[in-house]
């Protein structure tokens, strides 16, 4: 019965089984957080199940990933320890997602697990980062991107050299959120 919900996808499963995290995340308002809340304490509860969740990014549903990403960030606000073996997974496998809630969540992650990344992973994640301040045109990504490199540019001259003419151009940008945020990284960084 369990495998064939499985593979049926059913959510109707017998009251002994645990629902499948794919199941919960789907449904609702696309932007709402549906019972997001409820995944993560339930990994917050039974952290054998993370893996389950991260696998939900593998999934057609843009709910479902949206849904994932957020669950990824509040369980690293509570316990990090649990994505900390999951870094080079997530700065292999986020990046590929064609999604904006991926790419922001990407930067919120890596600020919070910088401290927990090898050399070669935070520059990786400076790549990919750069790439996604270069390339998105999502509000939400370009603000929080700008936030986490202009945090690591305090500490790296050549990210931040790199990082001013980004600022000066998303300056100009028209919606409010992303010109004032690049203006007052740039008052920064040229202090």
């Amino acid at each position: 019965m369990f495998l064939l919900s499985i593979i049926m996808g059913n959510s109707c499963m017998d009251k002994n089984k645990k629902e499948l995290f794919m199941n919960i995340l789907k449904g609702g308002h696309p932007n709402s957080l549906g019972k997001t809340v409820e995944v993560v304490e339930t990994v917050l509860t039974n952290p054998e199940r993370f893996e389950e969740l991260f696998q939900c990014y593998s999934s057609d549903d843009v709910v479902v990933r949206f849904r994932t990403s957020n669950a990824m960030k509040r369980i690293c606000k509570e316990r990090k320890e649990l994505l900390i073996p999951h870094i080079g997974r997530i700065l292999e496998e986020l990046p590929e997602i064609n999604q904006a809630s991926a790419q922001w969540t990407l930067a919120q992650l890596s600020n919070m697990l910088d401290s927990d990344m090898t050399k070669q992973q935070v520059e990786k994640v400076k790549d990919i980062l750069k790439g996604n301040l270069i390339n998105s045109n999502d509000w939400i990504v370009l603000n929080l991107t700008m936030e986490v490199l202009a945090k690591w540019s305090d500490k790296d001259y050549i990210l931040s050299k790199w990082l001013i003419p980004h600022l000066k151009r998303l300056s100009q940008d028209e919606r409010k959120s992303v010109s004032k945020r690049a203006q007052k990284y740039l008052r920064v960084l040229n202090n």
